[in-house]
């Protein structure tokens, strides 16, 4: 129930971020591309600090060697990018809703939504599975973390709304709505765990691994394809890595 009530929280997160959306202009192009570059770094941080480690200390924990645990999380990490590299290409949400007729910027913001959407099940999972642990800080940490990462998520999903039409309000929504899939995902990862413990360092890694390859291969190359070089993600990326290991290191 923590993991649900933390990922359910977590998600909610996205409307904070979306809410100046009701007063403000769509963001810019740089300012956007900062955003995504810090919630790129915290999920990148989140992934190593409050996953990966915790992932082999787990499995050492539970008797495994320090290579037998490294070679559990690794793997799983491996496996979690490759699930989820599949079900990107075999599953578009937006050409399975009909929204590939939408052009340029429209469909280019639908497929960004959906892109969101996806990758907010594995930080859900990530922060119902961090409460299976047992540990409340490490739970927290990753709850904070993401929920962080999750307002800047907020405003770029409403300001990408926004830019193509639709009105502040249901803008506001729909970056609720991407949210929200968190606590589904917290409740099936934290029951999951508790039910097969042993599963634990799998469920870590597997978690991270999604999070690296959404990383990788939608919020990075999103930032490159509007602005030649990137424009302030980088320094997004530096700044929202620092912020999580502030969190992990301090809260954890």
């Amino acid at each position: 129930m923590a993991g649900f009530l933390a990922s359910l929280l977590a998600g909610g997160a996205t409307v904070l971020g979306a809410l100046p959306i009701l007063r403000l202009q769509r963001p810019s192009e740089q300012q956007q591309n900062l955003l995504l570059g810090f919630a790129a770094g915290v999920m990148l941080a989140a992934s190593f600090f409050s996953l990966i480690i915790p992932g082999i200390e787990q499995a050492q924990a539970m008797g495994a060697g320090r290579m037998q645990a490294s070679a559990t999380v690794i793997s799983a990490v491996l496996l979690g990018g490759a699930v989820l590299a599949k079900i990107n290409a075999a599953v578009s949400p937006v050409e399975k809703l009909g929204w590939t007729d939408a052009k340029g910027p429209a469909r280019r913001a639908w497929l960004f939504v959906a892109a969101i959407t996806l990758h907010n099940f594995p930080e859900g999972m990530a922060v119902g599975i961090s409460f299976g642990t047992g540990d409340m800080q490490v739970g927290v940490t990753t709850a904070v973390g993401i929920g962080v990462q999750n307002v800047a998520e907020g405003l770029a999903v409403a300001g990408a709304l926004a830019s193509i039409g639709y009105s502040s309000g249901k803008a506001v929504l729909a970056a609720l709505a991407t949210g929200l899939v968190e606590p589904v995902a917290g409740l099936f990862g934290a029951a999951l765990i508790v039910i097969a413990q042993p599963l634990l360092p799998w469920g870590l890694g597997f978690a991270a691994g999604a999070m690296i390859y959404i990383v990788a291969s939608e919020i990075i190359p999103d930032a490159h394809a509007r602005i030649p070089g990137g424009g302030r993600a980088t320094t997004g990326i530096m700044v929202g890595l620092a912020a999580m290991m502030f969190l992990d290191t301090t809260l954890g």
